[in-house]
């Protein structure tokens, strides 16, 4: 009876809560990369040079930095609900007012506030998971969310392609691209504001037998996380494996957005003969085949409790795609080797956030998921530098490409060095934890370490 009343409980949070977090994810996601589609247009129209675009395209995120730590406090301060929308609400008004750029010094501001103005959300979500899913969840939790963000490119690159294709009221194909994608995060900032609870206790469709179950659950292993991982706020940020967790996720962000952003410019060179859409269709092959892998590669990280090895594996792969695409290849293999990357990249994040989730709680955890997503979404600036940066006269990116591949490397052996310290006491990682000098008994059997579970699937 216990089993069938935590599938039941979990079933009903995911199906409640995960539809209406994904579609925002997925306009935020439509609003964040979309320049790599409107930079197709944009810079030979208002005179942007590469070196311009690409530090704009990575500006987003140092707005991102100094704005995210504080968010995901204030979202702890005033409930998930209202900060969330106003998150929403900001971006959507920002992502549409990109739309009158005039030239570089516009551009780089408007991507400033973008990031500023999203800032909180995906670490927000995180955070907000950990107040309704049971830990062994939260790993396809995340996968399913981050599916949001592929999915974005399934529907945002074909999208993208057509509107550039057809400029309408006087408007270019890329300011026009920029309106269009902006609204629907403005709309569902009132739809988050009406249907979004703050926490179990405010959920009016779990029954009071499912709300106390799942508030004893939760309390329960933030009870043993605090009395194996206990850190205040102020030492979580200081703390060497929460930065360690940073520098792992950075070199991530890295190879992922300096392919993110350029893209579209990739297929560009491959088909050259192709108008916007077909561009568009083409950028939608590699989300469509990472869709379902991320859902399979976040089941089994939760099966094996194995997550840093998970991390690992999909680094590596990531590497192996970036050095494929840095190769003369005919054009039907550079979309086999960008879906390469794309699947392993977007894998890799499920279980990367079951690794500090596992030993962060409360105030610190809000604090420190933020702190680790918004130093090392500071990779979002130095991807598309690097690629630019080792871009050649004729406008080959092979170079910068093997530079990402390098720092993906960087990103497995750290995966690694994380499964070899047993830093979070995860069961798949074997072992008592090593932290702070003090050992600690293994962990008792119990609830956090029920069957492989199936509510998620």
């Amino acid at each position: 009876m216990a089993e069938e009343l935590e599938g039941q409980v979990v079933r009903k949070v995911a199906v409640r809560l995960m539809p209406l977090l994904c579609i925002c994810y997925v306009a935020a996601f439509i609003d964040r990369v979309n320049v790599g589609f409107a930079k197709l247009q944009m810079m030979p129209a208002l005179g942007i040079t590469q070196g311009e675009y690409a530090f704009g395209a990575g500006i987003f995120f140092v707005g991102y930095f100094f704005f995210e730590v504080p968010s995901n406090l204030l979202l702890v301060r005033f409930g998930a609900r209202r900060w969330i929308a106003r998150i929403m609400l900001f971006w959507g008004i920002v992502s549409c007012c990109m739309a009158l750029v005039q030239g570089p010094r516009s551009f780089h501001a408007l991507r400033f506030l973008l990031g500023a103005a999203e800032a909180g959300f995906f670490p927000g979500v995180i955070f907000y998971f950990t107040a309704w899913f049971p830990r062994v969840y939260r790993a396809r939790a995340v996968s399913a969310f981050m599916m949001a963000a592929v999915f974005s490119f399934v529907i945002g690159s074909p999208l993208s392609g057509f509107l550039l294709d057809h400029p309408q009221l006087g408007l270019a194909g890329w300011q026009w691209l920029f309106i269009v994608e902006g609204i629907p995060s403005v709309l569902l900032g009132f739809v988050v504001l009406a249907r979004l609870p703050d926490g179990p206790s405010d959920a009016r469709w779990l029954t009071d037998a499912e709300r106390t179950w799942l508030l004893e659950r939760l309390a329960r292993e933030r009870a043993e996380q605090d009395q194996k991982h206990s850190l205040p706020l102020g030492k979580a940020l200081r703390d060497p494996r929460i930065l360690f967790f940073s520098l792992l996720y950075f070199l991530n962000v890295v190879g992922g957005y300096g392919l993110d952003f350029f893209a579209p410019t990739l297929l560009k060179s491959a088909f050259p003969d192709s108008s916007s859409f077909t561009i568009g269709a083409l950028a939608m092959i590699p989300p469509l085949v990472a869709l379902p892998v991320m859902v399979l590669y976040g089941r089994r990280a939760d099966a094996t409790r194995d997550y840093a090895g998970h991390v690992a594996g999909a680094a590596l792969l990531a590497a192996v795609g970036l050095t494929a695409l840095s190769l003369p290849l005919p054009p039907p293999l550079v979309v086999v080797g960008m879906t390469l990357c794309v699947t392993a990249r977007w894998s890799l994040i499920g279980p990367f956030w079951s690794l500090p989730t596992a030993i962060l709680s409360g105030a610190a955890a809000a604090g420190g998921i933020a702190w680790i997503n918004s130093l090392g979404n500071l990779g979002g600036q130095l991807g598309p530098v690097l690629l630019d940066a080792f871009a050649t006269p004729g406008g080959s990116f092979s170079t910068g490409l093997r530079v990402l591949a390098a720092l993906l490397l960087c990103c497995a052996a750290c995966a690694l060095f994380i499964r070899a310290r047993r830093w979070t006491h995860m069961e798949g990682e074997g072992g008592t934890p090593r932290s702070s000098g003090a050992t600690s008994e293994p962990e008792r059997p119990g609830a956090a370490d029920a069957p492989e579970p199936s509510a998620l699937r």
